[in-house]
């Protein structure tokens, strides 16, 4: 699906429009950490968007071919992605169309309608947003910017994990949270290529196991149903090709 070329070329490409994050190391919370570990937050919370998915988005436009269409672009999300696609897009000079569950917070559509983003509410779950999303890419030639099941986005994402090693050069393990898996798939990738010492461990909610249960079964799996609160870390089905990287370069997955 990618490789670290394509990750550095991402970093390159996408430099101009993210931030630089700061580190912040944390103190010793818990008496099961000994003294002489350290843990470090990355705080992506910081980054442009208010999230580490302005780094796929922005990567995903920047790598169109040729101009990018007059239709801008489309997706379904009513999280970090949407905000992340709409951001990138006001950047761009495009227009943006996102489409929403019911669900969704009245905080989050203020949010993208503070990017200028334009809004359709549509079914009671993700999976009906996201049809809608991709029949209106089909109608108006409008791009589509998938969460994670897109070469652009994932070594976007992979991004981070350059960013990571040059900046705490001793780091021995990252942790990173698995929602479809875009994010970890990506920082995987480049790590390993840097430096196969260093462990990457995935942390996925108990109710939306759906990459642990694919790792452990050999193939992607469909989950029957979704019972965690965290909405934005509940997909039911990863990708084939982020599965693929994920089961090449992550060293465990563990269920909070």
């Amino acid at each position: 699906m990618i490789t670290i070329a394509d990750i550095e070329a991402a970093r390159k490409r996408i430099a101009p429009h993210i931030r630089q994050t700061p580190n912040m190391r944390v103190g010793q919370t818990r008496e099961r950490f000994a003294p002489a570990q350290h843990v470090t937050l990355k705080l992506e919370c910081l980054q442009a968007a208010g999230s580490f998915k302005a780094r796929g988005a922005m990567n995903r436009v920047l790598g169109i071919e040729g101009k990018p269409p007059k239709a801008g672009l489309v997706t379904a999300s009513g999280g970090n992605h949407g905000l992340a696609v709409a951001r990138t897009a006001y950047v761009a000079g495009l227009p943006a169309m996102v489409f929403l569950p019911r669900t969704v917070s009245p905080e989050k559509v203020e949010k993208l309608k503070g990017w200028k983003a334009n809004i359709e509410i549509v079914g009671h779950v993700f999976d009906h947003a996201n049809a809608a999303a991709m029949d209106y890419s089909g109608k108006t030639g409008a791009t589509y910017v998938h969460p994670f099941a897109d070469p652009l986005v994932v070594a976007g994402q992979g991004t981070l994990g350059l960013d990571i090693l040059d900046e705490t050069p001793e780091v021995d393990t990252i942790l990173v949270a698995i929602g479809g898996g875009g994010l970890i798939a990506g920082l995987a990738t480049a790590v390993k290529a840097k430096n196969k010492n260093v462990r990457v461990i995935g942390i996925q909610a108990t109710g939306a196991p759906s990459m642990k249960a694919s790792v452990e079964a050999g193939h992607v799996v469909t989950l029957p149903e979704i019972t965690t609160r965290v909405a934005t870390l509940a997909a039911r089905r990863t990708d084939e090709r982020v599965f693929d990287l994920v089961r090449q370069n992550v060293d465990g997955i563990v269920l909070v």
